[in-house]
């Protein structure tokens, strides 16, 4: 039983038809990025499968996109920012629905997991490492956590950097604690998207995922997140607790960053310069405003 079932019912038929709408008009449009995303991906140096990792850059990047995401539509910012920096660097989709073209991330997080474990072994049979490092984005830097605990992840992993990911679950700034007063909500999100059901604060997925600690040994840990995200919320909720873990807020680096949940993975180089410093923290630069042109 989740928490949502105890509370009583308000207004009702409400929220049952909004959020098929939502969904509705989530699943029927696609980004314009989407459509110029293959043109872009062709030139742009990731996913090239014949990449030998460098003994500068010896782990191959893993990146994960989000709720919604896609293996190109996540990254056309941050994996040639990477690319040019001399990594060998993957994306992979994950999370499919059947009949939801483009928008991906929306299946049962445990499953996308295991969709993980394959792709990181593709990768590493590929580039010959025998670790690599994984970048996710909101879901996708929470995601990996369950693989590394459950499925053995943690020996192939050297370290886990999430942006703004979603590791204690979220209240959605308070949208999900709207639901029990419109019934049936809860069972078309159940339906259409599941992995938005095991992102919810206490549900089964998040108690099962975070008992017994937060990491594991072995993995090192960043956590890159905005104080304006609007959709992992509180945005501190994204911290992680234990050995090997380094917090980080942006605005702390740069209090000009404005960067909110959605742009601080796609699009923010404040952001993608602790990606940079995660991945070689022998080599790290201190980040400021001006690591917008770096």
């Amino acid at each position: 039983m989740t928490p949502w079932k105890s509370a009583p019912p308000r207004w009702k038929r409400a929220l049952g038809p909004l959020i098929a709408l939502l969904l509705a008009i989530a699943f029927s449009v696609t980004p314009a990025a989407a459509v110029a995303a293959p043109a872009a991906a062709a030139g742009s140096g990731w996913n090239d499968y014949s990449c030998k990792p460098s003994a500068a850059h010896p782990r191959p990047v893993i990146l994960v996109h989000g709720t919604l995401g896609n293996s190109i539509d996540n990254w056309l910012v941050l994996a040639p920012y990477l690319v040019r920096r001399g990594y060998c660097v993957f994306s992979l989709d994950y999370g499919q629905l059947p009949g939801v073209p483009v928008f991906h991330g929306l299946g049962p997080v445990a499953k996308s997991a295991e969709q993980l474990d394959v792709y990181v072994d593709k990768v590493l049979a590929a580039t010959g490492a025998a670790e690599a490092d994984l970048v996710g984005h909101s879901q996708g830097g929470m995601m990996p956590r369950h693989y590394l605990k459950f499925l053995g992840g943690a020996e192939k992993v050297n370290a886990l950097i999430g942006i703004a990911p979603s590791n204690h679950g979220t209240t959605l700034s308070g949208f999900t604690g709207l639901l029990p007063y419109f019934p049936g909500a809860e069972d078309l999100i159940d339906s259409h998207t599941p992995a938005l059901t095991d992102q919810v604060v206490g549900s089964p997925f998040m108690t099962r995922l975070n008992a017994g600690g937060d990491t594991v040994p072995g993995v090192r840990y960043t956590v890159i997140s905005t104080r304006y995200d609007q959709v992992v919320t509180p945005y501190r909720s994204q911290f992680l607790a234990g050995p090997g873990v380094r917090n980080v807020t942006v605005q702390d680096l740069c209090p000009l960053d404005l960067s909110a949940h959605v742009t601080v993975g796609t699009t923010d180089r404040i952001a993608y310069h602790e990606v940079a410093n995660a991945l070689d923290p022998a080599n790290a630069k201190p980040t400021t405003c001006a690591s917008v042109i770096d």
